[in-house]
């Protein structure tokens, strides 16, 4: 692929990822540098299942989610240029350094997610990611990654 700027669809996600509902968390790829970069959306709807019991008073989305919505922008970074089938690998957490949680996302947010590649040694990939909501950091993390083939 060129370093030119992709973006994908959620019919292209669906391909690359083996995630579904309820735990898909990108809807769109804004933004896609292979090997490089990523900008991808996360539309925050209230009628997300956590939000019945995180917390009935005043909806918030998880961090652990948030971190998962990272983690799989991280993963199609990583699948960007590689053709594989997603039903026959995993992509696995293997570390998440220095979370940070700064602002709550809430029903209604754009969560946008940029993920920046690292490297990769040894079989881990590491990145730096960030999510934002209005231009606001919501969550940041390290982290590292790892594709596990099914047998």
């Amino acid at each position: 692929m060129s370093t030119d700027k992709i973006n994908l669809d959620i019919h292209r996600i669906l391909t690359l990822l083996p995630h579904r509902y309820p735990l898909l968390l990108v809807d769109r790829v804004l933004e896609l540098e292979p090997h490089r970069r990523i900008k991808a959306l996360k539309n925050v709807s209230i009628n997300e299942p956590y939000f019945t019991g995180h917390f009935p008073k005043r909806p918030v989305m998880p961090g652990v989610l948030v971190l998962e919505a990272l983690a799989q922008a991280a993963a199609l970074l990583t699948f960007s240029e590689a053709p594989h089938d997603p039903a026959c690998a995993q992509y696995l957490f293997v570390g998440i350094d220095d979370a940070r949680f700064k602002r709550v996302v809430e029903p209604g947010d754009q969560l946008i997610l940029m993920v920046l590649f690292q490297r990769h040694m040894r079989g881990i990939w590491k990145f730096m990611a960030r999510a934002e909501v209005e231009g606001a950091v919501a969550a940041e993390a390290t982290l590292m990654c790892t594709v596990r083939h099914a047998d």
